[in-house]
């Protein structure tokens, strides 16, 4: 008997009734040949793992725009926690912890250089809007290893297309992700805050602190522990309405006093316009996107402004900024 089916058999025989066994995806875009040790979620969190867009992550905003410290977050920092979280999810409720990490690992993929501020100046600018959820399933379906794509089973797309706040993800996997990125963002950007000297614990509405806890720890604690007894042996993954809402409450007190803080984001219309500007460019001058993705234009049809969408939104931060001094600053005149 071959590893994988070992695997798939002992899924089969220790996850939830409400768990997806490898053994049962809906598959892949293109067909293709088993593995004879990986079931096929573990094929696609190694995929995601080994692409390029995945190697970017370290080098794109979280919350703050190149931040002088070593201690903050990055994008890619922010997937590894919630691919901490919701693993120890899946855990605790039996589902398939494989396939929970490829949806997490995979699940910003698409995300623009500068974080949320750089996304609102993309979808601004493009008649075709931007959402960085259905700019991730993009690069793992037609962008990544050329254009042939990762080729990922549609469970772990549609965790990645849905993790938003306002989607429903259709396995109960997906819904633990979607919940892990909320807390991790909602702890981390905390503990980013009260670093950065923008908020503190004493900011914190009292009644929320008794709830939920005094220290960002104890806050994730909460939250996990919360999921767990209210999620264990049911066909769905989600918060006690009480916890909900008051993570809800957690996460509207962020925006009033972090995200939208005039100060911790006194960068961002600069950075929004500079990203508004290449994607300009781009449309402009589509000769100069790279080969790929001019291949792209010219074979399937793809326009100007698709493409320079990719390839702005894919840019790291200083990349951005390297290519916007390259091509709208001017150089000093020498004679050689």
């Amino acid at each position: 008997m071959l590893v994988r089916e070992e695997l798939e058999m002992r899924e089969a025989r220790e996850l939830s009734e409400f768990a997806s066994l490898s053994s049962r995806t809906r598959g892949r875009n293109r067909p293709e040949a088993e593995c004879d040790v990986r079931t096929a979620y573990m094929r696609d969190r190694d995929r995601i793992v080994h692409c390029k867009a995945f190697r970017r992550l370290k080098d794109k905003t979280q919350v703050f725009l190149s931040p002088l410290g070593d201690h903050y977050r990055t994008r890619l920092l922010h997937t590894l926690e919630v691919s901490q979280i919701a693993r120890t999810l899946a855990r605790c409720l039996a589902l398939n912890e494989d396939l929970v990490e490829a949806i997490a690992l995979g699940h910003d993929l698409g995300h623009t250089p500068f974080g949320h501020a750089g996304e609102r100046a993309l979808n601004e600018v493009s008649p075709l809007g931007f959402l960085h959820s259905e700019q991730s399933v993009r690069i793992v379906e037609v962008l990544e290893k050329e254009g042939q794509g990762l080729n990922l089973t549609w469970e772990v797309r549609d965790g990645m297309r849905n993790h938003g706040t306002a989607n429903h993800p259709a396995t109960l996997e997906g819904q633990a992700v979607r919940l892990a990125d909320k807390m991790a963002y909602i702890h981390h950007d905390m503990d980013d805050g009260e670093r950065a000297g923008f908020l503190s614990e004493d900011d914190i509405p009292l009644h929320l602190r008794k709830l939920l806890g005094k220290t960002t720890r104890d806050r994730l604690n909460t939250f996990v522990h919360d999921i767990v007894k209210t999620s264990k042996g049911q066909a769905f993954v989600r918060m006690s309405g009480e916890i909900g809402d008051a993570m809800l409450e957690l996460r509207r007190f962020m925006f009033q006093n972090l995200y939208t803080n005039e100060v911790a984001k006194i960068e961002e219309p600069r950075a929004g316009s500079m990203l508004q500007e290449l994607y300009r460019y781009y449309v402009g001058h589509p000769e100069e996107l790279p080969g790929d993705l001019r291949r792209r234009m010219r074979e399937l049809g793809e326009s100007a402004d698709r493409c320079a969408l990719d390839h702005v939104s894919g840019m790291t931060d200083q990349y951005a900024m390297t290519k916007f001094r390259d091509i709208f600053i001017p150089k000093t005149w020498s004679r050689i």
